[in-house]
This record gives structure tokens, C-alpha cells and sequence, in this order.
């Protein structure tokens, strides 16, 4: 089983940025793809970023394309997710998956207009 832990969510203004970082527990962490979900409330849950077992393909939602980038240090078994130019429609709880198999608790982030 992994366990992941995200951290970095908060308050911040429109236009600001934020990193968001995942810790995994596991040494096979380079296995896996690693994706970023975003669930607002009354909202379903969302794919944000993802990232192939070793960085080379990434792929990210049109609406956080270009604002938002998806990074991982295999060595640290982290995954991160920078995000800047962050609107009020950022407004979510954040969580990390790895292949869609295991899920963090997820960190809140919240953008105020």
C-alpha cells in the first residue's frame, strides 16, 4: 500500500501562486504515475496534471494549462504542483494519486477575489 501526503494548500489572492507537494511512502514510487485531482464543493472530483513514472509525458486540464505545471523527484518520492496565476475557480481541496490506485487526504487551497 502507498500513502501519500500532500501539503503546501492554503489562502491566497487572485493571481497568486502556490506549490503543493506530495510525499509518497513507498520505494516503488517510480512505478507509478502520478496525478493531481481537485474536488470542489458540490462539484465532482477532477483531473488537474499528471505525470508519467518518470517525468517524461505530462498532461494538464485546459483550464490550468500554462498556469499550472506538474514535476516529481523520484529520488525524494515527491511529486509537486506549482500553481500560479490562481483564480478564485482554483478554489478546492487538492489530492495526489498515484495511477489512480492509492489517494492522499488531499490539502485545501483556497483563492480569494
Amino acid at each position: 500500500q502507498v500513502q501519500l501526503v500532500e501539503s503546501g494548500g492554503g489562502l491566497v489572492q487572485a493571481g497568486g501562486s502556490l506549490r503543493l507537494s506530495c510525499a509518497a511512502s513507498d520505494r516503488t514510487f517510480s512505478a507509478y504515475a502520478m496525478g493531481w485531482f481537485r474536488q470542489a464543493p458540490g462539484k465532482e472530483r477532477e483531473v488537474v496534471a499528471t505525470i508519467s513514472p518518470h517525468g517524461a509525458t505530462t498532461y494538464y486540464a485546459a483550464s490550468v494549462k500554462g498556469r499550472f505545471t506538474i514535476s516529481r523527484d523520484n529520488a525524494k518520492n515527491t511529486v509537486y504542483l506549482q500553481m500560479n496565476s490562481l483564480k478564485p475557480e482554483d478554489t478546492a481541496r487538492y489530492y495526489c494519486t498515484a495511477s489512480m490506485l492509492w489517494w492522499g487526504l488531499g490539502t485545501r487551497v483556497t483563492v480569494s477575489s
